[in-house]
This record gives C-alpha cells, sequence and structure tokens, in this order.
C-alpha cells in the first residue's frame, strides 16, 4: 500500500487534469457538469457544518476478513463470478472477461500519506493474486474511486482498457495510461466480447477545489456472454434507475452502493442510503443486487455495521428476500447465472462508437 512521496506526485493528483470542453448537453453547461434534478455537490459552509456538527459512531480500528476468495479456473457459459475486493472494487469475471470497478489497493482515500480516510482491513484480494485484468471501470475522481497508485500498477502489470467519464481521459493520460475510452451518459463502446454503456448517476466530481464538476460521473452497464450486469458508481436516489430499465432492460446483477449515507442533510442528494437502495434495486427489476460502497475507509458517520443492517430492515419492509439483495463478505466470491436479454430498443437508444481495443 503506497502514499504519495513526493509534492510533485501530491499537486498532479489535486490538479485531477484539465477537464472536459465539449458542446452543452443536459448535464453539461460548456464548462461544468450538472445534476438536472439536484445540487452537484455541498458548499463548504454546509461541509464546515457537517463537521462541526457530526455525530460518528466509532469505527474499530482493524478488522480482520473472515471470507478467502476462489477465482473459478473456468466458467461455464451463462455464469458470472463475484468477488468483494473492498469499499467499491469488485473482480468480475465472465465471457472470459476480468473487469476491475473502481479499483483502490492504497491505505488511505486521501492525497495525503498521512491525512485521509485510511482503509480498516486488508484487500480481501491480494494486488498480486489478481488474474490477468482486461477491463478497468472507473466512475468518477474521487479519491475513493480513482486511485492514482493502483491505476499505475495496473498498467504495469495488465495494461488494461481503462473506461471512465468524459474528461477524466486526459489526467489518467497525465498518469501514463495509453488504453483510455471515455464517455457521455447513454454512450456506449463495442468491444471485441463486451458492450459498455456509461450510465447517468446523481453525483459530483473533484479532487480540489479548482476542478470541481469539470469531469463527469456516472456508472455503468455491460452486455457480455449473454448477460448483464450494472454498476452504479457512486450515486444519489433519482429517476435514472427507472430509465436504465426502460433503455436498456433488466439486469442479471445490479451493484448498488448501501454506505456513506449519514447524516442525510448533507449526504442524501450523492449517496443512496439502503432504503434507496432498495428502491432503486425495485426500479431496475434487477434479477440481483449486491451491495457496495461501505465496511473498508470510514468516510462519513454511520458505524461499519450500519449499511447492512439497515439494508436487512429495508429488505424486509419492501419485500425483497435475502437472495434479491446480497452481501458479500470482503474477500468473498459468489456465483450468479446469466439470464437478461438486451431489449431491441436499447441498441437505438444508445449513442455509440467503436474503440481499436483487442479486449
Amino acid at each position: 500500500m503506497i502514499g504519495f512521496s513526493t509534492l510533485r506526485e501530491l499537486r498532479r493528483s489535486l490538479a485531477g487534469g484539465p477537464g472536459y470542453d465539449g458542446p452543452r448537453s443536459d448535464h453539461f453547461d460548456g464548462r461544468h457538469f450538472f445534476n438536472p434534478e439536484a445540487p452537484a455537490g455541498r458548499s463548504f459552509r454546509d461541509l464546515l457544518r457537517w463537521h462541526r456538527t457530526a455525530q460518528r459512531r466509532p469505527w474499530p480500528q482493524w478488522v480482520e476478513n473472515r471470507a478467502r476468495p476462489a477465482l473459478p479456473a473456468h466458467l461455464e457459459a451463462g455464469q458470472l463470478a463475484l468477488t468483494f475486493i473492498n469499499h467499491i472494487t469488485f473482480l468480475i469475471q465472465l465471457g472470459g472477461l476480468n473487469i476491475l470497478t473502481d479499483p483502490v489497493y492504497s491505505a488511505r482515500v486521501s492525497p495525503f500519506r498521512r491525512i485521509g480516510p485510511r482503509r480498516v482491513r486488508a484487500p480481501g484480494l491480494p494486488f498480486e493474486h489478481l488474474p490477468r485484468i482486461d477491463l478497468v471501470l472507473v466512475s468518477h475522481n474521487h479519491y475513493d474511486h480513482l486511485d492514482i497508485h493502483t491505476l499505475e500498477q495496473l498498467k504495469a502489470v495488465h495494461d488494461p482498457l481503462f473506461v471512465t467519464g468524459l474528461g477524466n481521459r486526459a489526467f489518467l493520460r497525465q498518469l501514463g495510461l495509453r488504453r483510455i475510452e471515455e464517455l457521455d451518459w447513454w454512450q456506449s463502446l463495442e468491444l471485441r466480447r463486451a458492450t459498455v454503456t456509461m450510465i447517468p448517476a446523481q453525483h459530483w466530481s473533484g479532487r480540489s477545489g479548482g476542478n470541481r464538476n469539470r469531469t463527469l460521473w456516472g456508472g455503468f452497464h455491460v452486455r457480455a456472454a449473454g448477460g448483464t450486469f450494472l454498476f452504479a458508481g457512486d450515486t444519489g436516489y433519482w429517476r435514472h434507475f427507472r430509465d436504465i430499465r426502460r433503455r436498456l432492460g433488466i439486469v442479471d446483477l445490479a451493484l448498488l452502493p448501501i454506505g456513506a449515507y449519514a447524516p442525510r442533510w448533507f449526504m442524501a442528494p450523492q449517496h443512496m442510503n439502503p432504503e434507496e437502495a432498495v428502491r432503486a434495486h425495485l426500479d431496475l427489476e434487477a434479477r440481483v443486487s449486491v451491495g457496495t460502497h461501505f465496511g473498508c475507509f470510514q468516510l462519513t458517520d454511520e458505524g461499519i455495521d450500519d449499511p447492512v443492517i439497515e439494508l436487512a430492515a429495508a429488505r424486509e419492509r419492501h419485500g425483497v428476500p435475502p437472495q434479491g439483495f446480497q452481501v458479500l463478505e470482503t474477500g468473498e466470491t459468489r456465483h450468479f447465472r446469466l439470464r437478461a436479454e438486451l431489449l431491441p430498443e436499447a441498441r437505438s437508444d444508445a449513442g455509440r462508437h467503436r474503440a481499436a481495443a483487442s479486449k
């Protein structure tokens, strides 16, 4: 686990690249991205109020992982293997592809070596035990999602294709990454063995005050091996989940955030709580959902176990069985069956471009 060692690295991380310049849209004003129906981040005054009034539940200094990964030597047709590495980082294996979501292996999610949220457990799958990585999905540029050192290591060892939102490609190129595709909401990328579509999220971006909302945030819908999965990234609850269902059809597996939600007056526009995550699961009509964004870094006020406890209560309120919205132990590998089909209108709904990628 590596921290920033030079002032140059710190400046590079805080700068976050030049941002995006392009035509206006319903979520871009020509310079900054925005949420159509919610603020894109909180004000500095709100941040000070939160820290002044915070009632943080204590977290343990360290937690030993109880699960051990069991990566498949072979997957049958129509199977997906999911391994929970930590926080929002998953290894997804299907159709001969190995995919990582927002990979974070550093000790802290911060531009600083000794300041900022520190992990309370080891990654459930050590970096050196990763299989060949073909594709990395980077939802946005916050420190607990875009971890510079992990991405650099992945480039050096695996040289995968990185897919991210508008404006992040220039930053990633400054880090020495070369195989990068960036997408707008609803835009799709045709690969040899998969179709990747960026989907909306209600969130914000920025690595310092000077680059706030200059790059796009979102999630990803992936179709491969005859099935589909959805990685929601960071998001508040919004009607976009119903839009995703209408445009892209039912997904076999949805990775939905359930943590970093307290206090609600501050977090609601940008992070779902477990109740809202269950509502998102129902909006998507997902065959199975799995909780993400919890249990590794203390980012907000709730306790380390609260997301899982509150998810169980929310499932019961909405009549969702435990197998319908699951939680994996850090380090656990679980198998899922792919059954969903893409709706016929999905291909005409999503703007597409082709990647010169071999994977």
